[in-house]
């Protein structure tokens, strides 16, 4: 584990995120025990094509859970700032690269949202890594507000200078990533109408404050869970905590020799 040789066993913090995994006692094949009205409950199908793409939303965020979120700055060709939570996001490392989808905007008649114009403008934008000291905060930026609005002042966050790209950072903010647009995607609905645009930005430049910023023991830079204290978004308008983890070792390969 990356994390063994930096923790404390006196941090009351660490001593209550770090547990032990669900069944330390599991040895393959053994079968393990299934809550009983899962194992006897029966399974509801749902075919999309049938209730329709818009009443999918729902089912889609509460159960693809936790999801990270990209707290991601703009700025149109004219200079107008915008700051916005997307929990449709993933991302992988070679060459590092951050994945958002960014929604229709059901508020202007499926129009693009500020984000997704910015972005097909300037082919910029930076990625604000979200934690629990500035939660509301953020959150007071994802209204339907009107497209002159700052959210970032709006809310009382912070402008960091970028050094890469020209939307700003999120100061507040333990970890940015700036991007440059690599690939975009348009997704159109069963109606044949665009109702999202998949954005691939390759991250051109890191920025990890150094109270969260940790060592394995290669040398690489990893983020500490502990200091990050990062939000996720579940369901409806609920987030979440990153209070109990574990670690649990990949197999070995030869596991499919035994």
């Amino acid at each position: 584990s990356w994390r063994a040789p930096f923790a404390s066993a006196s941090d009351s913090f660490t001593d209550k995120i770090w547990g032990t995994q669900p069944n330390p006692g599991w040895e393959p094949p053994k079968k393990l025990p299934v809550p009983p009205a899962i194992e006897n409950g029966k399974m509801v199908a749902i075919d999309p094509r049938v209730i329709g793409g818009k009443k999918c939303y729902p089912l889609i965020i509460s159960a693809v859970v936790p999801r990270p979120i990209a707290f991601v700055s703009t700025v149109s060709k004219d200079g107008q700032q915008n700051l916005a939570p997307f929990s449709y996001f993933t991302a992988m490392h070679d060459p590092p690269c951050v994945v958002i989808c960014v929604n229709r905007a059901a508020h202007r008649n499926g129009g693009k949202k500020d984000t997704m114009a910015n972005i097909d403008e300037t082919k910029e934008f930076t990625v604000n890594v979200l934690s629990e000291w500035f939660l509301e905060q953020a959150n007071h930026t994802c209204g339907n507000y009107d497209e002159d609005v700052d959210e970032m002042a709006l809310s009382g966050l912070t402008k960091e200078p970028s050094l890469k790209v020209k939307p700003p950072r999120v100061k507040e903010s333990a970890v940015h990533m700036e991007c440059k647009l690599k690939h975009k995607y348009e997704t159109k609905g069963y109606n044949g109408e665009d109702t999202a645009t998949i954005v691939v930005g390759e991250i051109v430049m890191f920025h990890v404050n150094e109270s969260v910023a940790k060592k394995t023991p290669s040398g690489n830079t990893y983020v500490g869970l502990e200091e990050l204290q990062p939000i996720s978004r579940l369901g409806g308008n609920t987030y979440g905590r990153s209070r109990e983890c574990f670690d649990l070792a990949r197999p070995d390969r030869d596991w499919q020799n035994r």
